[in-house]
């Protein structure tokens, strides 16, 4: 069955050429060019992905991204104006895994859908598709087969991204990774200047989830200037 990817552009041409590109690696594509058309979508059907421009008509891509993080963890792809900096910190803030800045090259988008899709398909993997590999660290016990995380019992609902950076944290606790090596790891390119920022961000969620602040955490601490750690 051929993964459906949910595309939003007000600008036709290109929602039709990343379109194009997409279907002829084999993906079913939904395309709407209108921020209101694809909120309709989203509260009926559940792509494996979507692709949400920032300046829709309508209802804009920050508030499309919002209303699919209320109920779903599939990977989201913002596309973002090149000068506008904000617009990706805007994007992670409210769960976004990704951002293209326009213009962008249609192949590098395909790459970067498919890495997030195979992500996704770690994230939801068959608990029998491999041995056990689960790692326990005070409380917080995350299964890399099942991808399931449950902290003091209750279970988190984790963005598959989300769930990597806290896997390679938990798995040698006490060590300090740092945010190059991290976001090298679990997005799977290189390392720039502003990668930092999303980095960040993602980390600012798992706190939120984890419920500790940065000043006092329980879990996820920060060593300035080298990077992050979970204590042992």
């Amino acid at each position: 069955m051929r993964e459906n990817i949910l595309v939003v552009d007000d600008e036709r041409e290109i929602a039709d050429l990343v379109a194009l590109y997409l279907q002829n690696e084999g993906y079913n594509v939904t395309v709407f060019y209108d921020g209101s058309d694809a909120l309709t979508y989203i509260q009926r059907e559940t792509p494996a992905l979507a692709i949400l421009d920032v300046m829709l008509p309508g209802v804009d891509g920050y508030e499309l991204c919002r209303r699919i993080r209320e109920k779903h963890t599939y990977p989201i792809l913002m596309l973002t104006a090149r000068e506008a900096e904000i617009d990706k910190i805007n994007g992670l803030t409210l769960g976004a895994d990704d951002y293209v800045t326009k213009p962008f090259r249609p192949l590098e988008l395909v790459a970067r859908v498919k890495a997030q899709l195979r992500r996704c398909t770690r994230y939801n993997a068959h608990p029998d598709s491999a041995p056990e590999n689960v790692v326990c660290v005070r409380g917080l016990v995350l299964n890399a087969d099942t991808h399931v995380c449950t902290l003091d019992e209750k279970p988190l609902t984790l963005t598959p991204t989300e769930f990597s950076i806290l896997w390679l944290l938990c798995e040698t606790p006490g060590k300090v990774i740092s945010a190059e090596a991290l976001f090298e790891r679990v997005w799977g390119e290189k390392y720039l200047s502003n990668s930092s920022n999303t980095v960040m961000v993602h980390i600012r969620h798992l706190r939120e989830k984890l419920g500790e602040s940065p000043e006092r955490p329980r879990y996820i601490k920060t060593v300035w200037g080298v990077g992050y750690k979970i204590e042992a």
